[in-house]
């Protein structure tokens, strides 16, 4: 039983990995040569402007990105294991540039490449290597959406 456990925590590991791993391979971390964008969003919380994303492929146009954008309270206290409530509004626009952090998680160990290898193949050990910088940061206020949509114009820059 144990053992269809640890299958089962692993295939949701590998799933999770491949459904992100597409996701960060061409989404860079923001930083200050990131323009943020000239639109801002009006959500029924607030408003909120994004980044745009230039991607490393002469074939995909910019993404307008907002990452971060809260949808429900944190689920602390009383909240905690209930159906997510309505989060609270804010005011002025809220630029949203930055990954909020995951739901916790206990991560593998890959500090040992050898004992990892043992244990996983050598490609998903590398979609590890790149996964990891974007879950170590842990908490349970973790309710936030990144949105990703075309860019809107051609005046990225």
């Amino acid at each position: 039983m144990a053992e269809n456990y640890m299958d089962l925590q692993l295939f949701k590991l590998c799933l999770l990995i491949v459904l992100l791993s597409s996701l960060i391979k061409s989404d860079p971390v923001p930083d200050q040569r990131t323009p943020l964008t000239s639109r801002t969003v009006r959500t029924k919380y607030g408003d909120v402007s994004g980044v745009i994303v230039t991607l490393d492929s002469k074939h995909l146009e910019p993404v307008e990105v907002f990452r971060g954008i809260p949808y429900a309270s944190p689920p602390l206290g009383s909240l905690r294991f209930m159906p997510p409530v309505t989060g609270a509004l804010w005011q002025g626009v809220k630029i949203a540039d930055k990954f909020s952090p995951v739901c916790p998680q206990r991560l593998p160990d890959i500090a040992n490449e050898t004992a990892a290898l043992k244990r996983m193949p050598r490609g998903r050990l590398e979609y590890l290597k790149r996964l990891l910088p974007y879950l170590k940061e842990q908490s349970e206020d973790c309710l936030y959406l990144n949105i990703y949509a075309p860019a809107q114009g051609r005046n990225f820059v």
